[in-house]
């Protein structure tokens, strides 16, 4: 099973006509007649729309047997695509490698919200269930019409179907259906995106006769990826295709008011596009347009310096005014009463910067406009979304616009490459020829929307005993949402922003996620103002697990922090306060399988430069629960730590795949250690100055873990919930809570660099 065939050439006719077959039509009600017409019912007209409320828009069986899953999301290297193939073949009842998963096509797929918010499987999966058992379903009634044998007295082998009671009375689903569409309605809830929901009649399968769901499955991606044997966004080449480049100002917020275009008349074919303060080159080679680029001479608009020195970040934000706030999360009882009536009271406050997503490389696009016609192929996560967007941006019905997801150089969350389709067509429909853009690696790492920088308080009230009888946390933050998490609306992209539309920026944060019972609690947010509020650097958006792990390092540092001050075991003081059983036993079954030894932290009686200690963190995301306990190595003299050993335990429900599942984890540990101990946007009044790896450095192969152990919980007996981003959102307490026992230092500003910790020691 691969991902796509050719991506430049894929369309879901194709597709059904396999090996050469006629593709035809299958109406509902099923019945035998249609099959021995086909001459008759293609004429009548064999496709049905591509809309959520038709089967054949999710599955196929192709004209070999095989089967075709058409998925609204897609993947982002995590190897959703394989837990995707194996649900749907669990409920056809084939082989898993008789399964090809085509995804994020706009062609080909409805709209089911891309990659985000570990949704894959929660939603994207539960819906491709649905159809797969809904297919099963149609294919046993035609079975059964055929064979003249009750529905329940057939048996379905591997796509081959049989009367129980005679076995010789057989037929399959290619001989029933292959190469022809379903054409079955289904009972779609209206909705689109992650909400989306259309079931069918039948009933998928119990957990109990899963047979494919819940086996370490491989993918099989790797090595043609590593080995360059896949299309990639940068590989795309269509006919008559340009090079393109757009041109950024020196200081945030200025735009062109002077372009002298005969500083690049001596570069063949090249074309110079301005519009507003949108400003960008196209040529026939590619080099020549990095050479327009950086020949163009500029005037800028005067503008004053838009940032302030970022040593003042932090107060920065703890001054600006509030734009927004909410309260949010498991609130109980009356807090402020509480505190009043404290033996003593507990606080801190923590400190995350603003990050980047620092992607392999920067972003690409390819854009070709014929008439009302739109061609886009993109890196994006959420291509139905950059259909939406640029439709609107070009003025053409949506239907006319085709965006083909291809693997990019980076992903989780909104990274560049939105923004670099949207400043495609800008220069497609100026120049009236098909463009390739691909931004500079200063664009990608300097103008991506970032993770929005974060304080945090947290407060506890103990009662004479040392009980907690209270407890607050409240974030001050810039929004996670600025821009938009996609880019379906012109005023979220760098484009929009620069052609002068009206700007709608966004709102919101959020509080921690865990269960602890605490019989007064307030969990609570505020947002502030955007440094700049047009076409800037430090734009905020979503960042992996947008804001997930800045808040449980600042609410799980915390939790230590006060059972360190009642001189309790960091486990033991969670098990105090959780009382949820999965939540329990997941904070067990990390603890017994690292080895833990019961005590207070710090660690007492360690020497010398190089010392250890172990911390836990645990949270909580849209019902995955996640515990992390981090082994670290802490050099007093240099610096520098080492996150060496890890111990996750993680219940997400029902597990589909669990290589899949530990490989995501891995992904999310390396990604959670680099941003805890390097990542940081550094940036002037002026700009971002953080535009590449010296500047914004991240882990080092050599800074992986030694060893990393798992505790899958799985409950197949629930619905699976989301693995794509939970395990990041812990490590980062865990890895500040394995400091200080290893230390006696409270680390409470991210990231724990080398010279920051000296600082610490000092």
């Amino acid at each position: 099973m691969t991902k796509h065939d050719n991506p430049a050439n894929l369309s879901r006719r194709a597709v059904l006509m396999g090996a050469g077959a006629l593709v035809v039509s299958v109406g509902a009600p099923v019945g035998i007649e249609l099959l021995t017409g086909i001459s008759e019912a293609y004429a009548q007209g064999a496709k049905p729309p591509l809309t959520p409320d038709q089967l054949s828009s999710y599955i196929a069986v192709n004209a070999d047997g095989t089967v075709s899953a058409f998925f609204g999301k897609m993947d982002m290297g995590h190897g959703l695509f394989v837990a995707i193939g194996q649900i749907v073949a669990e409920e056809l009842d084939v082989p898993f490698k008789a399964v090809k998963v085509y995804m994020g096509d706009t062609a080909t797929s409805v709209n089911q919200g891309g990659a985000s918010g570990s949704t894959g499987i929660q939603f994207g999966g539960k819906q491709m269930r649905m159809a797969a058992a809904e297919a099963r379903r149609v294919l046993l009634e035609m079975a059964a019409q055929k064979l003249g044998s009750p529905t329940d007295q057939l048996i379905v082998v591997n796509g081959q179907m049989s009367a129980a009671f005679n076995r010789d009375k057989k037929t399959s689903y290619a001989e029933l259906i292959g190469g022809q569409y379903f054409n079955v309605q289904l009972d779609w809830n209206k909705q689109m995106g992650n909400a989306l929901y259309a079931p069918g009649k039948a009933q998928p399968k119990k957990h109990t006769e899963h047979k494919i769901v819940g086996q370490p499955i491989k993918r099989e991606d790797v090595a043609p990826k590593v080995f360059a044997q896949e299309d990639f966004v940068v590989d795309i080449k269509v006919p008559g295709m340009v090079h393109g480049r757009v041109i950024r100002p020196a200081i945030a917020g200025a735009v062109p008011v002077k372009i002298d275009e005969s500083s690049v008349k001596d570069i063949p074919g090249v074309q110079v596009v301005h519009q507003n303060g949108f400003l960008g080159v196209v040529a026939p080679k590619e080099w020549d347009a990095i050479k327009a680029m950086q020949q163009l001479k500029v005037e800028w608009s005067k503008v004053e310096p838009p940032f302030p020195n970022q040593n003042a970040l932090y107060d920065h934000i703890r001054k600006a005014p509030v734009r927004k706030s909410a309260t949010e999360g498991k609130t109980a009882g009356n807090v402020d009463e509480a505190f009043k009536t404290a033996a003593r009271v507990i606080e801190a406050e923590y400190e995350w910067p603003f990050q980047s997503h620092a992607c392999m490389g920067p972003a690409c696009a390819v854009v070709a406009i014929n008439g009302d016609k739109v061609d886009c192929w993109s890196g994006t996560q959420k291509s139905h979304f950059v259909q939406t967007g640029l439709a609107a941006q070009l003025g053409v019905p949506l239907n006319n616009v085709h965006v083909r997801w291809i693997n990019g150089p980076g992903s989780y969350g909104r990274n560049d490459a939105d923004d670099c389709a949207a400043d495609c067509a800008v220069l497609a429909k100026a120049v009236g020829k098909p463009v390739r853009l691909q931004y500079m690696r200063d664009q990608g790492t300097g103008w991506d929307p970032k993770g929005p920088a974060s304080t945090h308080v947290a407060r506890a009230a103990l009662d004479a005993q040392g009980n907690v009888i209270a407890y607050e946390f409240k974030s001050k933050a810039f929004s996670r949402v600025d821009v938009d998490t996609n880019g379906s609306k012109l005023f979220d992209t760098l484009a929009g922003q620069t052609l002068g539309v009206d700007l709608k920026s966004g709102d919101g944060f959020g509080v921690p996620a865990e269960s602890y019972e605490f019989a007064n609690k307030k969990t609570s947010w505020e947002t502030i103002p955007p440094l700049l509020d047009r076409s800037s650097p430090l734009r905020t958006s979503h960042l992996r697990d947008p804001v997930g792990p800045q808040i449980h390092f600042a609410s799980e540092s915390f939790m230590d922090e006060v059972a360190s001050a009642t001189n309790t075991d960091p486990i033991d003081f969670r098990l105090k306060y959780v009382k949820d059983p999965r939540d329990q036993a997941l904070i067990k079954g990390a603890a017994e399988k690292f080895g833990w030894d019961k005590r207070p932290s710090p660690k007492k009686g360690q020497t010398g430069s190089k010392v250890t200690g172990r911390g836990i963190a645990y949270s909580q995301r849209n019902g995955t629960r996640v515990a992390v306990i981090a082994e670290v190595e802490v050099d007093r003299e240099s610096g520098k730590i080492f996150a060496k050993r890890f111990t996750v335990a993680h219940d997400c429900g029902q597990i589909i795949n669990p290589d899949g599942l530990e490989k995501c984890i891995e992904g999310n540990i390396v990604q959670g250690i680099s941003r805890t101990l390097w990542e940081e946007v550094k940036f002037d009044n002026k700009n971002v100055t953080s535009v590449d790896w010296m500047t914004y450095p991240i882990l080092d192969i050599t800074e992986t873990p030694e060893k990393i152990d798992f505790v899958l919980i799985n409950h197949p007996e629930l619905p699976p919930t989301g693995a794509g981003e939970p395990s990041i959102r812990p490590i980062a307490a865990a890895i500040a809570n394995a400091v200080f026992d290893a230390t006696g230092v409270r680390l409470r500003r991210v990231p724990f660099s080398p010279d920051k910790v000296k600082q610490a020691f000092a």
